[in-house]
This record gives structure tokens, C-alpha cells and sequence, in this order.
């Protein structure tokens, strides 16, 4: 564990505030593993540079459950409490960190039920900027309402799912999606904004909300059902620089065409960023890999670490002040794939260990403490 101090298996961050604190959330399969890349790839772009003062990571205490380790052996009930379990110690060990001043946590994947259940009571939106070929477009997911977020009601032989939509829920998201848009295009242009949602199930409610924000804020803003905005995809492709805010059901399942049509990284390698829209959060942020838990992984040594490395690399440039950790590690993993190092499902034949070995000793760094001669491509000069 990075900077450990006995206090991390409590849970409470590391006092004297010298360091920066960043959350570690693990949950089962290739969890543990990726936790481990995490720590070692932060560590190294932390430290590993000239007056680097490294990090404190604080690992949740509670191992969170994926859907197959929920499955395993446990029955519905047992799934349902150990769900809700789940759901209740992450809630409330985010909001812990976030009082004390933590701005960001690394999350392996969990159980989609779990973490959706906190995602609403967070208010979370997820954040993916896609850019290709002198093109953009900025997505935003709405994970804090909708089908997603509901909880169920367990009848013989029936599941009752209840959800909402809110008009102050669909302001703060819309408010957080503009100003995401302005820091993603600073000189204020914005090619076109498109709300994807099932809006005509809500009583003309939702669409009416919209109207009220386009007003408020002074844009336009365009309501589409999903299918529309497929169509509209598909027959002319959206312009440059769309603002695209989306219910989750439709984005979590559109996304591999938005990055196809977009050229961005295969899901397997991409991580993401969720923030807290919940005022008492500050607006924590979680950064997760885009990809599942891999169960049939565990232990093997053999699931893909890009996108974890990638994640490091985010919470190292934004959160632990290391300016140019994310352009030294993409220009690292360049090297690696130049020299075809990669695992099994990208076609190679390195396990996760080589990989991260790789990537450090392109990036030239090769612990916590050791500065070598292109120690100023980590984190910049």
C-alpha cells in the first residue's frame, strides 16, 4: 500500500495533510489485481519525479461484491442483503472521504445494483470526452435517475422496479454537462446539445423541464427520444463538438458506437471519470475502468491493466499534482504497443505483470523514490 500508515485498513486518511489522499475502492474478480496496478502505476508518477511528494491511499476496509461472486453459492435474499450492504458502506465511506477532504477515488468493478443504488443517492454523472480526428464529443451520462437507479420489489414470482425523475435531479445534471462543455471548449463553442431520453413516457414533464433550462441557461437544447438520436446518428453523424446528455440506459448500451464512430480506444482500454453532484460530496470524484470485473480472470495474472494505468494516470495530473502524468503515460503506452506488449484479449502474449513493467520502464521510472534521467517526462519538467 502506497505511504502506508496503519491507518488505511480503518479507513480514515492519513492526518498532517502534506500528501495528497486518494480513495481506493476494490471490489472481487480481478479487482485486487487491478487495485494493485493502480497503487504501483500512482506511486510511480507521484513519486517517481523531481520533488515529488508522493500520495496516501486509503483502501475501503469492506471487499465489494461483483454480480458472479453475489451469485455464488447465495440465494435471491442473500443477493439482496449483501447488495444493499455493499450499497450502504460504499455511500457511506465516499461521504466519509469527501468530508475530510479527498477529491478522488479509484473503483474496480462491483455489482451493477450496488453501485447504481449509490450513484443515485450521490447524484452521479458520468463524463466521457471523445475526440478523434479533429472531432469531439462530449457525453454525459445521467446515472443519478432513471431505470438504473431503481430498487426492486421481490413478489412470488414477480420483480417490481420503482424509479423517478426529478426537475431539480435533470437541472443539476444539465448545469454540470455546460460547464463541463466550457472547460472541454474554452472558447464557448458548442455545436449542438441533444438530450437522448425516453421522455414521452414521463407525461410531457421531462421535455417541459428542458424547455425551462434552455431558458435559464441560454442555450438550446434538444429533447429526442434514443431511437431518434440512432437515426440521426446513423444517417448523418453528429456535428463537431456535441454535447450529448443521456439517460443511462440508452448511453451504457450506445456507447460502443459512439466510440466507433468517434475512432476512440477500445472499451477494454478506456477508464472514466463519475462525479458527485450531491453538494455534501464537494464533488468527489470517481474514476473507474470502463470494463467488468473479469471473474474467469482472477488470479490468472492476465486482465488488461490500460485502462487502470490510464486511471492512475488522471488521478496523478488532476489530484496529486503531477501536470503531464497523463501525456507521459499515453506516450509510454504508444511504446508498448509499437512493440506489441499487450495481453491476451488485445492479441498478445504478456500476463498484467509484464505490461505494468513495461509501462514503467518506458515512462523510465522504476519505484517510489527513484528519480532516473527522463524522470522529467512524469509529470513534467
Amino acid at each position: 500500500m502506497t505511504g502506508g500508515t496503519g491507518r488505511e485498513a480503518a479507513g480514515a486518511p492519513p492526518s498532517g495533510g502534506a500528501r495528497p489522499v486518494i480513495g481506493l475502492a476494490v471490489g472481487q474478480g480481478t479487482g485486487p489485481e487491478l487495485a494493485d496496478v493502480f497503487e504501483r502505476v500512482l506511486d510511480a508518477l507521484a513519486s517517481g519525479r523531481p520533488g515529488g511528494a508522493g500520495v496516501d491511499v486509503v483502501r475501503s476496509p469492506r471487499p465489494y461484491h461483483s454480480y458472479v461472486s453475489l451469485r455464488r453459492d447465495h440465494d435471491v435474499a442473500a443477493v439482496r442483503r449483501l447488495t444493499a450492504e455493499d450499497a450502504d458502506h460504499y455511500e457511506a465511506w465516499c461521504r466519509d472521504l469527501a468530508e475530510r477532504g479527498t477529491t478522488a477515488v479509484f473503483r474496480t468493478a462491483i455489482n451493477a445494483q450496488s453501485l447504481y443504488l449509490v450513484r443515485r443517492r450521490l447524484r452521479a454523472v458520468k463524463v466521457d470526452l471523445l475526440a478523434a480526428d479533429g472531432r469531439s464529443l462530449l457525453l454525459v451520462r445521467d446515472q443519478a435517475q432513471g431505470f438504473y437507479t431503481g430498487e426492486n420489489t421481490h413478489t412470488a414470482g414477480e420483480v417490481t422496479r420503482t424509479l423517478s425523475f426529478s426537475r431539480e435531479i435533470t437541472g443539476a445534471v444539465v448545469e454540470h454537462a455546460l460547464e463541463r462543455a466550457r472547460r472541454a471548449w474554452p472558447d464557448g463553442r458548442i455545436g449542438r446539445i441533444v438530450m437522448a431520453y425516453k421522455f414521452h413516457l414521463l407525461d410531457g414533464a421531462f421535455d417541459a423541464w428542458v424547455a425551462e433550462l434552455s431558458e435559464r441557461f441560454g442555450v438550446r437544447i434538444e429533447v429526442f427520444q434514443p431511437d431518434t438520436v440512432n437515426r440521426d446518428l446513423l444517417a448523418h453523424g453528429l456535428p463537431d463538438r456535441t454535447l450529448l446528455i443521456a439517460g443511462n440506459e440508452w448511453a451504457d448500451i450506445m456507447h460502443v458506437v459512439l466510440l466507433d464512430r468517434y475512432g476512440s480506444d477500445r472499451q477494454e482500454n478506456r477508464c472514466t471519470e463519475n462525479v458527485c453532484l450531491d453538494p455534501a460530496l464537494r464533488g468527489l470524484v470517481e474514476y473507474q475502468t470502463v470494463h467488468g470485473s473479469a471473474d474467469d480472470l482472477a488470479g490468472r495474472d492476465l486482465v488488461n491493466p490500460v485502462a487502470t494505468i490510464r486511471a492512475a494516470a488522471l488521478v496523478a495530473e488532476h489530484h496529486a499534482g503531477c501536470p503531464g502524468a497523463v501525456t507521459a503515460v499515453e506516450a509510454a503506452l504508444a511504446v508498448l504497443a509499437e512493440r506489441g506488449v499487450r495481453t491476451p484479449d488485445l492479441g498478445g502474449r504478456h500476463s498484467t505483470s509484464e505490461v505494468v513493467e513495461a509501462l514503467l520502464d518506458a515512462l523510465d521510472v522504476s519505484g517510489p523514490g527513484t528519480v532516473r534521467r527522463d524522470a522529467a517526462l512524469v509529470g513534467g519538467p
